[in-house]
């Protein structure tokens, strides 16, 4: 079945190709928080989306869990869009939302460490292993497909072992975010003395040799606490079996913001990461197609082709779309969080009678007591570890419908 469904797909995408050009418009394009205009701006606009990193469905990585499948391709969708919306926090984190990517020239450092993390192979923090297989916690057996839902609590879970990124994940409960709990996670003492690993949790000696420590003190704030670097996840769900109109325009305006890192969501069984919006149509990049497993070890760049999409991103109508999505947005200061609690104020929560989801100062009373998540003390990787506390508000079928 899952072959089958992979070979469908890939026919899917074959047909994209043909899919028109970017329309003449004036409406402006939206990327992840960058405005453009497509009659005086197209070149910026595309090479913006190719340095967005790409993870597709891989064939010919070693087995999952040593005996599962050596191939992702008709199931791993919304877990490559869940490594692309986390990517892309990594990079806004190491190199800025401004930064491009340039096939003719040379990345940076932390570029190469950042593609490390995503490797297909068991040891890197982000790949499809230790993906697949901390979702098994999540009631998820290797080879099923995920929500956008579920996928987020395997990232926050996972980002538990990455030594490397002190990458915050926040994921909302109940259609609300709480701005004491968020503070209470990600503003902490010493984050400069906290003992740091190569890019995927494992080494200590980074891609270029350089200890991964070193270099890192230019991240870190100045004042008595530190504030962690946040990918903020927002799980919702906006309609029953259709995406209600009342919501669209406050979904357009998520990805105006600066702090914008995407929306994992899709089509039945099709998951895929939008990264814009123009007019009344979501941009967004697809991971069903089928490459080789990228082969490198560490200390060596990654062969990083594969890993952007060179062509004109896909579209698709918002009234398409599913309702199941999760919203993301970066942060990496403090300040940049209120700045975007403010614009949630503004645009979003007084604009629009229904809202697509809650600001709240305080933890609700009549939820459990908030802990900020901590890596446990075992020896791991972090795929063999289940955790349990927050199981609550984690399945697919537990979202609140916003509107009927």
């Amino acid at each position: 079945m899952i072959s089958v469904l992979a070979t469908y797909e890939n026919q899917i995408n074959v047909l994209s190709e043909f899919l028109e050009d970017f329309p003449d418009t004036d409406e402006p394009v939206w990327i992840l928080g960058a405005c453009y205009n497509i009659k005086t701006m197209k070149a910026e606009l595309l090479s913006d989306v190719r340095s967005r990193l790409w993870f597709t469905y891989r064939k010919k990585f070693s087995p999952i869990g040593g005996t599962g499948p050596s191939s992702d391709a008709g199931w791993g969708c919304m877990l490559r869009c869940g490594q692309m919306i986390l990517a892309q926090a990594l990079l806004c984190r190491h190199l800025g939302r401004d930064w491009r990517w340039d096939p003719e020239k040379h990345q940076p450092k932390e570029y190469h460490r950042i593609l490390h993390c995503f490797l297909d192979k068991k040891d890197s923090c982000y790949s499809i292993h230790q993906m697949a297989q901390m979702g098994v916690g999540e009631g998820k057996s290797v080879g099923e497909w995920y929500g956008p839902n579920t996928v987020a609590q395997v990232l926050k879970k996972l980002a538990l072992f990455d030594d490397w990124n002190p990458l915050a994940v926040y994921v909302s409960m109940d259609n609300t975010v709480v701005l004491e709990d968020i503070k209470k996670q990600c503003l902490q003492p010493g984050l400069e003395s906290r003992p740091r690993a190569g890019p995927c949790g494992r080494s200590e000696v980074s891609v270029s040799g350089q200890s991964c420590s070193e270099g890192q003190g230019r991240h870190q704030s100045q004042g008595p606490l530190d504030w962690r670097p946040l990918l903020l996840v927002i799980p919702l769900r906006m309609g029953i079996n259709n995406i209600n109109p009342v919501y669209i325009q406050a979904l357009k305006e998520c990805f105006k913001m600066p702090q914008s890192c995407g929306v994992l969501g899709g089509k039945p069984n099709l998951a895929y990461y939008f990264i814009g919006v123009i007019d009344d149509e979501l941009i967004y990049l697809d991971p069903h197609t089928t490459q080789q497993a990228v082969e490198s070890e560490s200390g060596i760049a990654v062969d990083d082709q594969s890993y952007h999409c060179q062509r004109t991103p896909h579209r698709m109508k918002i009234t398409s779309l599913d309702p199941s999505v999760a919203l993301g947005f970066f942060f990496g200061s403090e300040e940049d969080f209120d700045s975007w609690c403010n614009l949630v104020q503004q645009e979003l929560l007084k604009k629009n009678n229904l809202r697509m989801f809650e600001l709240v100062e305080k933890h609700p009373s009549h939820w459990p007591p908030f802990v900020p998540p901590t890596k446990p003390e075992v020896q791991t990787t972090g795929a063999e570890f289940i955790e349990s506390p927050d199981k609550l508000f984690e399945s697919e079928d537990e979202f609140e419908i916003l509107n009927v």
